[in-house]
């Protein structure tokens, strides 16, 4: 008899500590698994160590990415004078997936979240500060999600940037009010770039 915990049950409770993993779904994938042609799982498992191993932060932008800076960073067709700022690196693949945006992006790695012990400090702020000192961007959309953390979050950017000399935008109609961008349909997230309103001073 094997050591150790049974490996099928190991497998499960590894799986499970993925986001939106119950343990039915954790143990359908570990029996698909185990009938999956040879060289799946240690397939499986080189793209997960590569992972760790290769990607990281864009030093211009802050998205999560294996080279430095990031294709879209390093892309000169890219429109340098507007910025979008979003929480994760999930959100700009919304925004790419919508097509509707040609400018740059700025992930925060997070919202303003008092609740959670998360402060101004502990997001991607000062390279974004960096990015604005030469002039060259006139435009940043904060492009946080519609809930409490995400319109702190805006708030603030909005005071941080007022004397910066950039007009400083929130994305508009389209999205519902709780929804996460990562997760908006391509037609609502265009909508609510389109109609982006201004934030800070008299504009709300």
């Amino acid at each position: 008899m094997a050591d150790g915990p049974d490996p099928i049950e190991a497998a499960v409770r590894a799986l499970r500590r993925l986001p939106g993993i119950g343990e039915k779904t954790a143990a359908r994938l570990v029996y698909w698994l185990l009938r999956a042609p040879d060289g799946t799982i240690p397939a499986i498992v080189d793209a997960l160590t590569r992972l760790r191993a290769e990607v990281h932060p864009c030093r211009v932008c802050g998205d999560l990415t294996a080279t430095n800076p990031c294709a879209l960073c390093a892309d000169g067709r890219r429109d340098a004078r507007v910025i979008a700022v979003v929480e994760r690196p999930q959100d700009v693949r919304a925004f790419e997936r919508a097509g509707e945006f040609r400018g740059r992006y700025h992930v925060l790695h997070g919202a303003i979240s008092p609740l959670d012990g998360i402060g101004p400090s502990d997001l991607n702020l000062r390279t974004l500060l960096d990015r604005l000192r030469d002039g060259t961007v006139q435009e940043v959309i904060v492009a946080t999600d519609p809930d409490v953390e995400g319109d702190a979050t805006a708030l603030y950017l909005a005071r941080l940037l007022a004397d910066v000399g950039v007009r400083v935008t929130r994305l508009a109609h389209g999205i519902s009010v709780g929804t996460e961008i990562e997760y908006a349909d391509a037609i609502s997230l265009g909508q609510a770039l389109h109609h982006r309103r201004p934030i800070g001073g008299d504009g709300g």
